[in-house]
């Protein structure tokens, strides 16, 4: 019985132990996505906020933001260990000033030699904000992730950014470039003697479940009823108090929204107003342009109608010359053929013509005329009608019998 009871109290204690391990295995992934899930409620809370103010060192938005990567970067993050073997604990700036020292242009210097920043605590929250301003914090994040060895050496097993959530939070702080963001170095907010504080109430939200029967007021009224006899419904306050200050500054925030709709839609009004100008004043000139196109093609129509009579008639004339120096050819011979005197006269006076006109110069005018009124024939035999045989003398006339006085 003995052996019975103690080998069913060591295996109880068995099961205990691997209980605690999955019980710490769940704790871990929970914190882990808790941490993750408030990350990215805060990232869009910064970005809605930045579309009515300026994000700085007021704005409660960040302040929440900042405590969040600073618990983030901090998830289980190794002490460092002295001579003696004790191990003192650090802040994630000493992993961000090791891992981050690859990035083009970074501000570790300029962190290290602040005079008014001396803790390790008060860098770390120096760079998340000048990192932030100078619209790189992504860009830290996913160089320093991925040193893994680095990485691997200041974090035990189970932190975020040794996990799979790591990839997730690089790519969640991506959309904070979009974001002007104005930061004093020297406020209250880099103080490093306390520890930064996540503030969940903005995050959170209950929804009454839809199988209760009863709503959430009259269940606190029953709650505070049952607590005490004595106690009555009418005593019991109202559950719920609304802040006029939430109020007033939601109908702020939907007043500026309205405000700025009203802006957008007097700047694209104005927008479009602009674009229907330039496609009137577009569709005049388009207009301009098709009626003179119309109208130089007419003229060219005209021009070329005009060219084409002309051609016609030029060729018309062409033929009538031509048959008229036919029919001067024709009328030539016969004339020569019907009375050879005439013609020998007719040949001496055209060799008196080519004997007057021997003594200019052949020019190329000359020549061209000349060809236009003789032959080239003609023209070549003035040299064989130097002599004067040809030529009929006064006496010769005289006693001609066909000239003998009646």
């Amino acid at each position: 019985m003995a052996s019975r009871s103690l080998g069913g109290l060591s295996g109880s204690r068995g099961g205990g132990g691997g209980g605690k391990k999955s019980l710490s295995a769940r704790n871990a992934a929970v914190e882990r996505r808790n941490l993750i899930t408030v990350c990215r409620f805060s990232v869009k809370t910064l970005i809605d906020r930045s579309c009515f103010e300026t994000i700085d060192d007021s704005s409660p938005e960040f302040n929440n933001f900042a405590a969040i990567l600073e618990q983030i970067l901090s998830h289980r993050l190794k002490g460092q260990v002295t001579w003696f073997g004790y191990e003192s604990p650090r802040s994630f700036w000493d992993y961000i000033r090791v891992a981050c020292r690859k990035v083009s242009q970074n501000c570790i210097c300029s962190i290290e030699n602040m005079e008014n920043v001396s803790s390790s605590r008060a860098k770390g929250r120096a760079w998340i904000r000048v990192a932030l301003m100078e619209k790189h914090l992504s860009e830290y994040i996913s160089t320093a992730l991925r040193d893994f060895k680095t990485t691997r050496r200041f974090y035990e097993d189970g932190a975020i950014v040794l996990g799979e959530e790591a990839n997730m939070l690089a790519g969640m702080l991506l959309g904070l470039n979009a974001i002007d963001f104005s930061f004093c170095l020297k406020g209250e907010g880099l103080d490093g003697n306390f520890p930064a504080v996540i503030d969940y109430t903005p995050y959170l939200k209950f929804t009454q479940s839809s199988d209760s029967i009863s709503s959430d007021e009259e269940e606190l009224r029953t709650l505070g009823s049952s607590g005490s006899e004595s106690s009555t419904p009418e005593n019991v306050g109202p559950p719920f108090i609304m802040d006029e200050n939430s109020w007033f500054n939601k109908c702020k925030r939907v007043k500026q929204k309205y405000q700025l709709t009203l802006e957008q839609k007097g700047y694209l009004e104005e927008l479009l107003r602009l674009r229907e100008n330039q496609l009137s004043e577009s569709v005049s000139q388009n207009k301009i342009l098709l009626q003179r196109i119309e109208d130089s093609d007419l003229a060219h129509k005209l021009e070329k109608e005009q060219l084409e009579y002309i051609i016609v008639e030029l060729q018309d004339q062409l033929k009538s010359y031509q048959s008229l120096d036919q029919l001067s050819a024709d009328v030539s011979l016969s004339q020569t053929s019907l009375d050879p005197g005439q013609s020998q006269e007719g040949d001496g006076k055209q060799d008196t013509l080519n004997l007057i006109s021997e003594g200019k110069e052949d020019t190329p005018s000359l020549l061209g005329l000349c060809g236009s009124l003789t032959s080239v024939a003609s023209y070549k035999s003035l040299t064989s009608l130097k002599s004067n045989d040809y030529l009929a003398s006064p006496t010769t006339e005289m006693t001609s019998p066909g000239l003998t006085p009646s």
